[in-house]
C-alpha cells in the first residue's frame, strides 16, 4: 500500500510506517502507524489529500446550482449525497415534493446504495486476496449502472435529486426491468454468500479481528454499517423517516459481535433489504402525476437555517444550512459518515497485527474523498 519505513531512533524496536496515500488500495487517504514487531502500537490518521472546498463552493452558486458539484465527493453514491442537500433546501424554501416523486427519489436512492456497496465489496474482497469477490460485484455493479443511466440519463454521477423532486419521470418498461434485474441479483447474492461470506479462509481472517464494541462504537459515534455491526440497530430511514420511507416496511439489519466479519457481512444483508424495499417502491408508486415541484428561477426562503439527513451507503449523511434570504445559501456544513467512521481506525488498529491491518480498515466502510470534501 505504498508503505515507506522509517527507525524510532529512542526506540530502535518501533518502525514507522506511512500507509498511503499514493496506493489506490488507501483511498487517498494517508495514516501512520508505529510498528513494535508485527504488532501496531500507534495509529495517526492523516486526512486531507482530496480535499475539495465543497462547502465554500456552495457559496457562491444558487441552491440549484450545487446539485452537480456535491455529487463529487462521492460520485458512485451521488443520489444519496444530494438526496439530504435537497430536503435541507426545501425546509428552508418550503417547497413540497408531490408523492410519485418522493417514491422516485427514495428507488433512486436504493438503487445507488446497491452500486456503491457493491464497489465497496470489491475493494474489500481484493484485499483480502479473493480476486473472484473483485470480478463479481464490479460486472453486477452494471446492471444498476444500467438502471440508473436509464432513469437518469447518466451512468456515474446523475445530478437526479433536486430541490422540488427529480429531473424526470421514470421511462417507460422501467418497472419491469428493475424487477428482472433484481430477481436476478438476489440470486447473485446467495452466491457471494457461498463463495465469500461462508468461505473458511474469509472467516478465518476476519472473525474475531478488529472488534468494535457497543459502548465504544457508541462513544466514538461512529454510523452505518459499523454501527449496526456493533449491535446497535439504528437506520436514518428508521429513525427519523424522509419522504415516504414511513410507507415501507423493511427491517433494520445488524449483528452483535463488532468484529471485521459482521462490519463486512452487514452491508450485505442492507443489498438484501434493498431489493425488498425498491420491489415495495415500485408497488406502491402512484400510476401518474408530477414528479418535481414547479420552482421560480432562483428559488429562495426566509432567513433560517435546517438540518436534514438521510442514510447512505456509509451511514448518516447531513447538511445543515443557513439561509439569509437570497438564492445562494450563507453556510453550508456537510456531515458524512466516512469522517465519523474515521474515528474507529486507531481504536481498532493499535494492538492489531500488521497483516489485518487491510481487513480492518476497509471494513469501516471509509471513503476518504467524502470525509476529505
Amino acid at each position: 500500500m505504498g508503505i515507506q519505513i522509517t527507525k524510532e531512533s529512542e526506540d530502535d524496536r518501533l518502525m514507522t510506517l506511512s500507509v498511503g496515500p499514493q496506493h489506490p488500495g488507501s483511498g487517498h487517504f494517508r495514516f501512520v502507524v508505529k510498528l513494535d514487531g508485527d504488532y501496531i502500537v500507534h495509529c495517526d490518521p492523516d486526512p486531507g489529500y482530496v480535499h475539495r472546498g465543497e462547502e465554500k463552493m456552495c457559496e457562491y452558486r444558487n441552491f440549484i446550482q450545487n446539485i452537480p458539484h456535491l455529487e463529487r465527493p462521492v460520485i458512485h453514491d451521488s443520489t444519496n449525497i444530494t438526496y439530504s442537500y435537497s430536503l435541507a433546501v426545501e425546509e428552508l424554501t418550503g417547497i413540497q415534493v408531490p408523492r410519485r416523486g418522493q417514491f422516485i427519489r427514495a428507488i433512486a436512492s436504493e438503487l445507488n446504495r446497491q452500486i456503491y456497496t457493491l464497489y465497496w465489496l470489491a475493494i474489500y474482497g481484493i484485499f483480502l486476496g479473493h480476486s473472484t469477490m473483485f470480478m463479481w460485484p464490479t460486472g453486477d455493479r452494471e446492471l444498476f449502472i444500467d438502471l440508473m443511466e436509464a432513469l437518469t440519463g447518466a451512468r456515474v454521477t446523475h445530478a437526479f435529486n433536486i430541490p422540488g423532486g427529480v429531473r424526470n419521470d421514470i421511462p417507460n418498461g422501467f418497472k419491469d426491468r428493475c424487477l428482472r434485474q433484481i430477481s436476478y441479483y438476489e440470486k447473485r447474492l446467495k452466491e457471494y454468500e457461498d463463495i465469500f461470506y461462508n468461505n473458511p479462509l474469509v472467516r478465518q481472517r476476519t472473525e474475531g479481528v478488529g472488534i468494535l464494541t457497543k459502548e465504544d462504537a457508541i462513544g466514538l459515534g461512529v454510523t452505518g454499517s459499523v454501527l449496526r455491526a456493533s449491535g446497535v440497530p439504528y437506520d436514518i430511514r428508521k429513525a427519523e423517516p424522509y419522504d415516504i420511507y414511513n410507507e415501507i416496511d423493511f427491517k433494520v439489519q445488524y449483528m452483535q459481535t463488532g468484529d471485521s466479519f459482521a462490519r463486512a457481512y452487514v452491508p450485505f444483508l442492507d443489498m438484501r433489504e434493498s431489493c425488498h424495499i425498491v420491489r415495495q417502491l415500485l408497488d406502491k408508486m402512484p400510476e401518474s402525476g408530477e414528479v418535481r415541484a414547479k420552482l421560480q428561477a432562483n428559488p429562495r426562503g426566509p432567513p433560517g437555517e435546517a438540518y436534514r439527513r438521510v442514510e447512505s451507503g456509509r451511514g448518516a449523511l447531513g447538511y445543515y444550512i443557513i439561509s439569509d434570504g437570497s438564492p445562494k445559501p450563507y453556510r453550508v456544513k456537510i456531515s458524512v459518515g466516512s469522517f465519523r467512521n474515521m474515528l474507529a481506525l486507531p481504536h481498532l488498529l493499535v494492538g492489531a497485527k500488521m497483516g489485518d491491518m487491510p481487513v480492518i480498515y476497509w471494513a469501516l466502510n471509509y471513503w476518504p474523498v467524502e470525509a476529505d470534501r
